[in-house]
C-alpha cells in the first residue's frame, strides 16, 4: 500500500511511504505501479534539491574537544543544536541523492525504497523544525534527535536485506560499494554527531562528549573478547581463549563508538572460524585467538591471528564485498532452522548499534569505518591455517592527518 501525508506542500506530497503487502513483496501490477509512484515522487522534491547542493560542514576532533565545552554549558548546548540544526538537513539530501542516484530497479526494491523514505521523512522533520534559540529549544530538538536515531537503528541491517533481495538485478557491484561506503560512512558521521550533542548535557567525567580522554586500548577489545566468548559459549556450547598482548597498558584519547562497531565483527568471525575449521576439538583444546595492541605516535595498531584455515584463494578479492558471506556454507546454516547462531548475531547486532552481521556487511562496513577514521582494514590470510587481520587507525591528533566527522 502507499501512504501519503500532505503538508501544505504545493501539489499536497511531502513523502510517500511504500510498503509491501507481505514479508515477500509479491509482485502484481497494482504493486508495480504503487511502488513506482512512491519512487517518482522522491526524485521530485525542491527543498531537498536545495539543500543537496550546499556543502556539508565537517568538525574535526580538536573543534570537538576544545570548542565543546566552555564555562557556560547552556551556551555549549545552544551552540552544537543549531550546528546539528544547519547541518543535518545538508547531509541526508546528500544521502537522498544518493538513492536517487543507484539503478531504477534496486531502487524499487521494497526494502530499500523504505530507507530511502525515511532519509526523506528526517529530512523534513529536521528541516522544518523551528530555529534554535533557547534551551527550551535544545530540549525539544534534542527528543527529536533520540526519536529519529531510534527511527533509524535497523538501516543498516535493512539495506543489508534490500540489497541481497535485489543482487540478481546489480550488473556492476562498484556502483553498489560506492553507495554503501558514502551511506554507511555517513550514517555513522551523523549518528557520532548526534550521539555527542547528546552525551555533552551528561557532562561525564573523563570524557567529553562522545570522545573517551583516556581510552584503554585493551579495556575496549577486552570487553568485546568477553562478550563474543559469552556469546559463542552460549550458542556453540564452547570457545576458543581470546589472549590479549603487546601495549595493554596504553590510553589516549578516541572515540569508540566506531571500534565498537569493528571489534566484535572482527572477533566474531575469528571465533567462528576457530570453531569450525576445529571442529574435532572443543574449549581448551582449541588454537587460541591472539590479540597483539601496539601504538605509536602517529597511530594504533589491532592485529587478530586465528587458526580458522585461512581464507580459501578463489574467495580472498571477494571478503570484502558487500552481500558476500562465508556463512551460507557453515554452521550458521545448518543452524538456521533452530536459530542457534542467528540469536547470537542479533544480540552482537543490538550491542553494537545495528546489524552488520549475518548479511555479508560486517568486514566490507569495518573496512569502510576503518578509512572514514583515516585507518585501513588488511586482511591476511594463510590458507590452511588462518587469517592475520590488522586494524590500523590514526590517533586524534596525528600531525598530517586531520580526521573529520
Amino acid at each position: 500500500q502507499v501512504t501519503m501525508l500532505a503538508r501544505g506542500v504545493p501539489g499536497g506530497r511531502r513523502w510517500l511511504h511504500y510498503t509491501a503487502r507481505t514479508k515477500f513483496d509479491k509482485t502484481d501490477l497494482t504493486s508495480v505501479r504503487e511502488r513506482n509512484t512512491a519512487v517518482t515522487s522522491y526524485y521530485n522534491q525542491q527543498t531537498i534539491d536545495i539543500a543537496s547542493k550546499k556543502p556539508s560542514v565537517r568538525l574535526t576532533p580538536a573543534t570537538i574537544m576544545y570548542s565543546s565545552i566552555t564555562h557556560h554549558p547552556l551556551h555549549d548546548a545552544l551552540r552544537s543544536a543549531q550546528y546539528l540544526h544547519r547541518e543535518l538537513p545538508i547531509r541526508i539530501a546528500h544521502r537522498i541523492v544518493g538513492f536517487r542516484s543507484l539503478p531504477f530497479i534496486v531502487g524499487c526494491n521494497p526494502t530499500i525504497l523504505s530507507v530511502h523514505e525515511l532519509y526523506i521523512r528526517a529530512f523534513h522533520i529536521l528541516n522544518d523544525f523551528p530555529e534554535v534559540l533557547s534551551s527550551e529549544d535544545v530540549t525539544k530538538y534534542s527528543q527529536v534527535l533520540k526519536s529519529l536515531m531510534e527511527d533509524h537503528k535497523d538501516v543498516m541491517s535493512s539495506l543489508a536485506q534490500g540489497f541481497k533481495e535485489c543482487k540478481k538485478h546489480i550488473s556492476d557491484d562498484k556502483i553498489v560499494s560506492a553507495f554503501l561506503d558514502r551511506t554507511l560512512c555517513s550514517r555513522l558521521g551523523i549518528r557520532m554527531l548526534v550521539t555527542h550533542h547528546l552525551l555533552l548535557q551528561e557532562n561525564k567525567e573523563g570524557w567529553i562528549g562522545i570522545i573517551n580522554l583516556g581510552m584503554g586500548l585493551r579495556d575496549v577489545v577486552q570487553r568485546w573478547a568477553n562478550f563474543v566468548t559469552e556469546m559463542a559459549e552460549e550458542k556453540y556450547g564452547h570457545c576458543p581463549a581470546i589472549k590479549i598482548s603487546g601495549h595493554t597498558g596504553t590510553h589516549f584519547p578516541y572515540i569508540e563508538m566506531p571500534v565498537d562497531y569493528i571489534l566484535p565483527e572482527l572477533l566474531k568471525n575469528a571465533v567462528r572460524a576457530t570453531i569450525e575449521h576445529n571442529s574435532n576439538l572443543r574449549g581448551a583444546s582449541l588454537p587460541p585467538v591472539y590479540v597483539v595492541l601496539a601504538s605509536n605516535m602517529e597511530d594504533f595498531i589491532v592485529k587478530i591471528s586465528d587458526r580458522g584455515g585461512g581464507i580459501p584463494h578463489d574467495m580472498v578479492d571477494k571478503v570484502t564485498n558487500y552481500n558476500y558471506t562465508t556463512a551460507e556454507d557453515s554452521t550458521d546454516k545448518l543452524m538456521e532452522n533452530s536459530g542457534i547462531f542467528g540469536n547470537m548475531m542479533e544480540a552482537v547486532n543490538r550491542t553494537t548499534s545495528g546489524p552488520m552481521h549475518g548479511y555479508g556487511f560486517g568486514v566490507p562496513t569495518s573496512k569502510a569505518y576503518a578509512e572514514y577514521l583515516g585507518g585501513s582494514l588488511q586482511m591476511v590470510p594463510m590458507q590452511g591455517l588462518g587469517t592475520d587481520v590488522l586494524l590500523r587507525l590514526k590517533h586524534l591528533e596525528t600531525k598530517g592527518h586531520e580526521l573529520r566527522i
